[in-house]
């Protein structure tokens, strides 16, 4: 669940709500995406990664892969 609380956190940070990030979503990818299917995905864990990448991207983050151990 820590990606549900990493976007609620960016959000604060960026003075942006649920609703904020819906509505802009909707207007980006032309599908009627709403503030309640936005919190069930977060809260269930079934955020997909397209989704996630934009809402990093309204947000201005990009989102990477970082290694964290080294190769095997």
């Amino acid at each position: 669940m820590r990606v549900r609380k990493d976007i609620r956190m960016l959000l604060l940070e960026n003075d942006m709500s649920i609703t904020d990030i819906a509505k802009e979503m909707s207007k980006r990818t032309g599908k009627n995406i709403s503030r309640s299917n936005i919190s069930q995905k977060l809260l269930r864990g079934t955020l997909k990664y397209e989704e996630a990448l934009l809402i990093g991207n309204i947000l201005g983050y990009d989102l990477k892969f970082v290694r964290t151990k080294p190769y095997i």
